[in-house]
C-alpha cells in the first residue's frame, strides 16, 4: 500500500529539519552553554527579567530544574537574581551585560555557519531555499 505523500513529506521534513537545528545548535558562544540554559538567556533578552517559574513555565520543565539553570547561570555572571519589587518571596532574573553578550556571540556563530553553506549554493537553490523559509514561517506560525 503505498504511503500518504504528505505523510512521507512531513516526516523527510521533520527528520531533516532536526538535523538541520541540531547542526545550528552546536555553534556556541565561549560560554559553552548547554541548550536550556542559552534558552534562559535568550528568553530574556526577548522579554525582560522575569521570575525563574515564568522561565520554567515558558520552557516546560520543572520550577526545581529552572532554578537550577538560573544558578548556574547567576555563578557564571550570565544573569543577574534580584528580589522582586513587591514580593519578598519571588526573584526576578534579568540578563547581565554578559549574558548579552553571550547571545550575540552565539547567534553570530550560528548564522556564519549557516551563512557559509549557503554561500556555495547556487542562485536557483537560493531561491527555493528563500521560498521554504516563507512557507516553513507561514505553517509553524498557526
Amino acid at each position: 500500500m503505498p504511503q500518504d505523500p504528505d505523510l512521507a513529506l512531513a516526516a523527510d521534513l521533520r527528520v531533516t529539519l532536526g538535523r538541520a537545528t541540531r547542526r545550528i545548535k552546536a555553534e556556541r558562544g565561549d560560554a559553552g552553554l548547554s541548550d536550556p540554559q542559552f534558552n534562559v538567556l535568550a528568553i530574556l533578552l526577548r522579554e525582560g527579567p522575569t521570575s525563574p517559574g515564568r522561565l520554567a513555565e515558558h520552557e516546560r520543565i520543572a520550577a526545581p530544574a529552572m532554578t537550577r539553570t538560573v544558578t548556574c547561570l547567576a555563578e557564571s555572571g550570565l544573569v543577574r537574581k534580584e528580589e522582586h519589587p513587591t514580593d519578598g518571596r519571588q526573584v526576578v532574573v534579568s540578563l547581565t551585560p554578559q549574558g548579552e553578550a553571550e547571545v550575540a556571540e552565539t547567534r553570530r556563530r550560528r548564522d556564519a555557519w549557516l551563512s557559509a553553506r549557503l554561500a556555495v549554493l547556487g542562485d536557483d537553490d537560493r531561491a527555493t531555499l528563500v521560498r521554504a523559509a516563507e512557507i516553513l514561517r507561514r505553517i509553524t506560525s498557526s
